[in-house]
């Protein structure tokens, strides 16, 4: 298990987090909006911040950034649950897992497709921030066409 965060250091990786997200926000063209809330939009929920991209395989990547007090989350919304071939879609995940570091897809609680991760909190830096994000919207732009191609392949017939 992670070591628990003292509210100081919580403070530390927040105030890191704050700036990263800022100065990203900033030095890259394709940020299209950063916001910060709460997990559970409460004052007592864990600090969350949204980093909306562009992307050109899928319009807007969102990656959700979550500090808790001891593991540090990502994730990211890639497409809704498959209409058909939902078990080659699941297959090509599988596959896809294998070859991901620090990240892994996932089904949400309504099928539909995330791809997450996480790390403890005394691993955040500015550079894994960056290695996070940018592994998820790399990854999120090679996989969604086809995805969504076997998914939903009736749609895309024509």
């Amino acid at each position: 298990m992670s070591e628990l965060q003292s509210p100081g250091e919580l403070d530390d990786l927040i105030v890191l987090i704050e700036n990263w997200v800022h100065r990203f926000a900033i030095e890259t063209d394709w940020v299209l909006a950063v916001d910060r809330g709460t997990s559970d939009d409460t004052s007592f929920g864990e600090p969350r911040w949204y980093v909306r991209m562009a992307g050109e395989a899928k319009d807007i990547i969102t990656v959700w950034l979550t500090l808790g007090q001891r593991t540090f989350r990502y994730e990211t919304y890639v497409m809704p649950a498959p209409e058909e071939n939902i078990e080659a879609v699941f297959d090509q995940l599988l596959r896809r897992n294998d070859r991901l570091v620090g990240a892994h897809f996932s089904i949400g609680a309504e099928d539909a497709v995330y791809l997450r991760g996480e790390l403890p909190d005394h691993a955040v830096t500015e550079a894994e921030l960056d290695r996070v994000v940018g592994t998820l919207y790399a990854t999120v732009e090679q996989a969604f066409r086809p995805l969504l191609q076997l998914g939903f392949a009736s749609r895309f017939a024509d």
